[in-house]
């Protein structure tokens, strides 16, 4: 009996959130045209995988791990000709090619309705990040979104207004 009430305390110890392996959360800031953009996303580990080239063709990827990729403009956002109004969205990425990746944008409710599809350019990192990094810069109304992660960055230059 006494064994069977430590087994199932070592149980509930390692099930519990303390013990819980969940990835590291991100924030990407960017200050565009005077307001604010924020995207909330997953940062797991390479651990010595391709992840990116390990990616199914025509599968959406949710940019992370655990709960999905959210992107918050109070800018309307324009990724080349591709309008995104300034709102709450879910974002994934989805590989066409073994080099041509698009960005989707959700609504963030129930619907799940597409807003938007940027292209991604993708160009080779000088040194390895091994944990997913999202990165945004912006200079007044102009800007730049990239995903790095192994020696790889999608990236997808945007205005805002």
């Amino acid at each position: 009996m006494k064994r069977f009430v430590l087994v199932a305390l070592i149980a509930a110890l390692a099930a519990s959130p303390a013990f819980a392996h969940a990835a590291d959360r991100g924030e990407a800031k960017a200050t565009v045209s005077g307001k604010a953009v924020v995207i909330d996303y997953g940062r797991p580990l390479l651990k010595g995988r391709d992840m990116l080239a390990q990616a199914e063709v025509g599968k959406p990827w949710r940019m992370g791990a655990d709960a999905a990729t959210t992107l918050k403009t109070d800018a309307d956002l324009s990724f080349g000709g591709v309008a995104l109004p300034k709102g709450t969205y879910v974002l994934t990425a989805t590989k066409l090619a073994a080099d041509k990746w698009v960005l989707t944008a959700a609504t963030n409710d129930a619907a799940a309705r597409k807003v938007a599809e940027v292209p991604l350019s993708q160009t080779a990192l000088k040194a390895s990040v091994e944990q997913f990094t999202i990165e945004l810069s912006a200079d007044r109304d102009k800007g730049e979104m990239s995903l790095n992660w192994g020696m790889t960055a999608l990236k997808a230059p945007f205005t805002g207004k």
